[in-house]
C-alpha cells in the first residue's frame, strides 16, 4: 500500500476515473447492441428509429472520446463499423 500522500491521492483519482470510464464504455456497448438489434430488424422497424439510435450511439461515443474514456481512433472505428453495418443492411433491404 502507498505511504506518501501523493501516491494515496493518485490511487483515489485513478479508481474514480476507472469507474467513470467503465460507465461510459458500458453505455456505449449497451446502445451499440440495441442499435444492432434495430438494424437486424430493419424491415420491421422504421428507418427513422434506426437512424435515431445510430445518432444516440454516435453522441455517446463522442462524449466518451471527449472525456478520455476512448482513444479518438477507437471511437472512429466503432462509428465506422456501425455505419458500415447499417449501409449493408440498407442495401440488402432494397
Amino acid at each position: 500500500m502507498a505511504k506518501n500522500l501523493s501516491a494515496i491521492k493518485r490511487i483515489k483519482t485513478s479508481e474514480r476515473n476507472r469507474l467513470i470510464n467503465r460507465k461510459y464504455k458500458s453505455v456505449v456497448k449497451t446502445l451499440t447492441k440495441r442499435c444492432l438489434m434495430n438494424i437486424e430488424n430493419l424491415e420491421n422497424s422504421n428507418l427513422n428509429d434506426v437512424q435515431l439510435s445510430i445518432s444516440q450511439v454516435y453522441s455517446k461515443i463522442d462524449k466518451a472520446i471527449k472525456k478520455g474514456a476512448f482513444h479518438p481512433n477507437t471511437g472512429a472505428r466503432k462509428k465506422a463499423r456501425l455505419a458500415r453495418i447499417f449501409a449493408y443492411a440498407q442495401k440488402q433491404q432494397n
